[in-house]
């Protein structure tokens, strides 16, 4: 009879065993599944993001700065400010005995008006920031799409450290002639 008991007690201890498994099995499924879901929401939501496809949804929530600056842009006010710089005339880096010559005129793009004193203030140093980039290019590097482009950030950058505090949007080439 004791060894009656001893495997009764067995089955109803191992009995409890399987039934705790299987519902420790459901409920590892359940948090896996519920896991997994978790990370494919996420990952959508920080793909959609990322690729601004949630752009038009979250200007929708949280508004955006851009609609008040068109809607001063449409009270007559000019989202930009223009200042023209004086000519630079460099000669360009070459390596044979004729010299070229760049023959440039940049305006540059500003935030407000406000900010075209303290850039005639600075003037001296963006001049020659821009003066000893430019001796250093090559008629090669201004050639094409690519090389125009490449002289536009380079400007910029430099103009944006000269002017620190101000924040320059952008150059742009009123005119520029090679020689």
């Amino acid at each position: 009879m004791a060894d009656e008991d001893e495997p009764e007690e067995e089955t109803e201890e191992g009995g409890g065993e399987d039934g705790d498994g299987e519902s420790d099995g459901s409920k590892k499924k359940l948090l896996i599944i519920i896991a997994v879901s978790l990370l494919l929401v996420i990952g959508g939501l920080a793909g959609a993001y990322f690729t601004g496809l949630l752009d038009p949804v979250l200007e929708m929530v949280l508004g955006s700065p851009e609609t008040t600056e068109e809607m001063d842009g449409e009270q007559g006010e000019i989202n930009g400010v223009y200042y023209e710089m004086p000519e630079l005339l460099v000669n360009l880096n070459s390596t044979d005995r004729k010299s070229s010559f760049l023959k440039i005129r940049i305006s540059l793009e500003m935030e407000s008006e406000m900010d075209i004193p303290r850039v005639e203030q600075v003037m001296p140093r963006i001049v020659d920031n821009f003066q000893v980039y430019l001796r250093e290019l090559r008629l090669e590097d201004l050639k094409g799409a690519a090389g125009m482009y490449r002289l536009r950030e380079e400007l910029l950058t430099r103009v944006s450290a000269a002017a620190s505090p101000i924040r320059i949007k952008d150059v742009l080439f009123r005119e520029m002639l090679i020689q």
